[in-house]
């Protein structure tokens, strides 16, 4: 309860900062003198809301957002999880994928425009690009860290290829794969604004670029919160989702101070002075095998 009041406390004090600039108009270095204040946004963010523009924007950018995400998981965890174990598949795939990886997502408008026969598509593609590296990268790392101990207990009871794959390099890489989801779907929201902002016709970057031609500030932070919310959203979902499928990974609570506490191990036993207890190593690599 300490720590969630220390954060709304935070949260309103940059938000009456922001109020208390705008509503006196402070043009020091930074200008002030034309935001919106905190009222005005929530007036204009109430008649969003009962408008059905609003609601039309917000589908069509989640629908946008969730497809290439989603296509951009699927495609990047396999591809990663191709390269790491496969040799030939790195050479094949591995100097294409690394000359495009620093191509910025956003910079791909014009070949999307050239290559897809409607906007929609083109600004799917553009997501999915952008969440596809980090996806990629971070599962790639993640199945070459793997320890070779788990494959060669899983060969050693005759399992096979796919075996291996779904028993120790998919839950193994894991952590590494969510890691790069979270990543990846920040990149997704902001590359799917900026391509609604080019060129498209519905969705909240498109409706954030009109209300700033027609020098409508108070619209145009609507848009900005709802972005935020949209993102915040979907990355804790993510985040939730990755607990859940590492629910076997170890976890550390943290004291007030910041210190780390040690974990809570249940004594059953005092050993004798005859008996050895195994390595922390050793007992992790026997409980994941």
């Amino acid at each position: 309860m300490g720590r969630l009041a220390l954060r709304v406390a935070s949260l309103a004090a940059a938000l009456g900062a922001w109020q208390l600039l705008a509503g006196l108009k402070v043009d020091l270095w930074l200008r002030f003198s034309q935001f919106p204040t905190v009222t005005d946004v929530a007036r204009a963010f109430a008649d969003r809301l009962s408008g059905p523009d609003y609601w039309t924007d917000l589908t069509d950018s989640l629908t946008r957002i969730l497809t290439g995400f989603l296509l951009a998981a699927v495609l990047g965890v396999a591809t990663g999880v191709l390269v790491a174990r496969s040799r030939l598949a790195e050479d094949l795939l591995g100097p294409v994928l690394e000359v495009i990886r620093p191509i910025p997502a956003i910079a791909l408008v014009p070949v999307a425009i050239l290559l897809f026969p409607s906007n929609e598509q083109g600004i799917v593609f553009i997501t999915c690009t952008a969440a596809f590296f980090p996806v990629l990268v971070s599962t790639r790392h993640a199945v070459r860290a793997l320890t070779p101990v788990w494959e060669e207990a899983v060969l050693t009871m005759g399992g096979g290829r796919w075996r291996i794959l779904g028993s120790v390099v998919l839950p193994g890489a894991l952590p590494g794969i969510f890691g790069g989801l979270s990543v990846g779907i920040g990149v997704s929201w902001i590359c799917v604004i900026s391509a609604e902002m080019i060129s498209g016709q519905y969705g909240v970057g498109y409706r954030t670029w009109q209300d700033y031609t027609v020098v409508n500030y108070a619209g145009v932070f609507v848009g900005m919160v709802t972005i935020g919310l949209l993102g915040w959203i979907t990355s804790t979902a993510v985040e939730l989702l990755g607990r859940r499928l590492t629910r076997w990974l170890p976890r550390t609570s943290y004291l007030p101070a910041g210190r780390p506490r040690p974990a809570r191990v249940a004594v059953t036993s005092v050993p004798t002075k005859t008996e050895t207890a195994p390595s922390t190593e050793e007992a992790r690599d026997e409980h994941l095998v």
